[in-house]
């Protein structure tokens, strides 16, 4: 019988979602940690749930070709991947969405499913930090403990030195109730912005001088409030310098030579995080809507609804109920407007209020719980005709894909692209057709 603090030696099966791998100890499974499909590794047993054992490899007995040396923490940020060369991590993440496709959607993947690769260092535009005591970081894997961002190469050089010195800053008092940091940036670097979440509505010391840093173009800050419904910012974020919204520029094909997109995207608002595939991607979508109407539902700041617009396809309305997103989505949609209609206003309202026809191209790139149970029963009530589906979850996306062949649409075309290397997650880009 397996217990907590025991090592057993196992034999690596295949991959599962979130990271770890799977293996077996006298019929039961086990998930580890640190390990790649083919290996022979003995693992520490972490803890025992129903049906399952959690571990970590602390011994490699029989090493795969493709397992690298002298890696970088594969625990801090996320990094479980980053033990793996490149190339079968491309294949891991393809036979994770193959395997949610099948095991959840009960749908056959069909083909390998391609994935779009990204250079592994550097490419994240985007990141959370979380401030304890005085210590700020990217937490480790499964746990709350704080561990160095620049140890990931996820961040850029210079973006490490600005959370290098966010970090005296916190280890000061400066930043005192402090809890967590948004931080945004562009693609060339040249702007970055924060976002302060607070644990009491004072203003901490030294975010005037923290506006002052080089490259930033702004810095805010909102109250987060503990109640009933737990941790709520407050309506209106505290600006402590500039604006602190970041720009970019995409160029892309547009109805006569080359279109460019101009995308502001506040340090608050999602906006895809990798800075090398964010014009592929967004080309990638545009080319896979015909002409006609779209409706691009979770919109973000206008990511794909821009993209579009600027690409020439028309009529396209765009709807989002992030407030900060919104925001940004509004900006953004100011030079279409002719074409491209922003809409505040929550997802399943807007299907409920306005149902699209079915001439219409759907655009969804829903957050990593998928679409709510409300948004898929109105697409499958108002039949569009197509539905494009970008997914940064395989499980919930292979969910919502029963739900939709389940309504009369066909999966058409699969494929996926990495935007987070050496990490467990995988971006899929899917088209439903009726």
């Amino acid at each position: 019988m397996l217990s907590p603090g025991s090592v057993v030696e196992l034999a690596v099966e295949k991959p599962a979602a979130g990271g770890r791998m799977i293996a077996r100890h006298e019929g039961l499974v086990v998930l580890v940690h640190a390990a790649i499909p083919g290996e022979r590794v003995r693992a520490l047993v972490e803890r025992i749930g129903p049906g399952v054992a959690y571990a970590t490899t602390v011994d490699v007995i029989e090493p795969s070709p493709d397992r690298r040396t002298g890696i970088r923490d594969w625990a801090c940020g996320g990094n479980v991947y980053a033990h793996v060369a490149y190339p079968r991590q491309l294949a891991l993440k393809a036979d994770v969405l193959a395997d949610a496709l099948t095991r959840i959607g009960r749908l056959p993947s069909g083909a390998p499913i391609p994935v779009t690769p990204s250079p592994e260092t550097g490419y994240r535009m985007r990141a959370r930090l979380h401030a304890r005591g005085r210590t700020l970081g990217f937490f480790r894997e499964g746990t709350h403990r704080l561990c160095n961002p620049a140890a990931t190469g996820q961040l850029l050089p210079e973006t490490c030195e600005l959370v290098s010195a966010l970090s005296e800053q916190v280890r000061d008092g400066a930043l005192d109730g402090v809890i967590e940091i948004e931080l945004a940036e562009n693609v060339p670097a040249s702007e970055r912005a924060l976002h302060f979440e607070l644990d009491r509505p004072v203003t901490p010391v030294g975010l005037a001088e923290t506006a002052r840093f080089a490259t930033l173009v702004g810095v805010s800050a909102a109250f987060a409030a503990r109640g009933e419904a737990g941790r709520q910012p407050i309506r209106r974020p505290v600006t402590a310098g500039g604006t602190p919204c970041v720009l970019d520029t995409l160029e892309l094909a547009g109805p006569s030579g080359t279109a460019s997109a101009r995308l502001q995207h506040h340090a608050q608002a999602f906006f895809q995080a990798n800075r090398y595939l964010l014009a592929t991607l967004a080309r990638r979508v545009a080319s896979l809507v015909p002409p006609g109407p779209v409706a691009d539902l979770y919109a973000g700041v206008g990511l794909f609804a821009v993209s579009l617009a600027a690409s020439g396809r028309a009529p396209i309305v765009a709807v989002e109920g992030d407030r900060a997103a919104a925001a940004d989505l509004r900006a953004n949609a100011a030079p279409y407007l002719d074409v491209l209609e922003p809409v505040e206003m929550a997802v399943e309202a807007f299907l409920a209020a306005r149902p699209v026809g079915i001439d219409t191209t759907i655009v969804v790139d829903p957050p990593r719980t998928g679409m709510s149970k409300e948004t898929s029963a109105a697409i499958a009530a108002q039949k569009a005709g197509r539905l494009v589906y970008v997914s940064c979850d395989a499980a919930t996306f292979a969910r919502d894909a029963r739900k939709l062949v389940d309504a009369g649409y066909r999966l058409e075309h699969l494929e996926a692209f990495d935007l987070f290397p050496c990490t467990a997650h995988v971006e899929a880009l899917a088209v439903f057709t009726r």
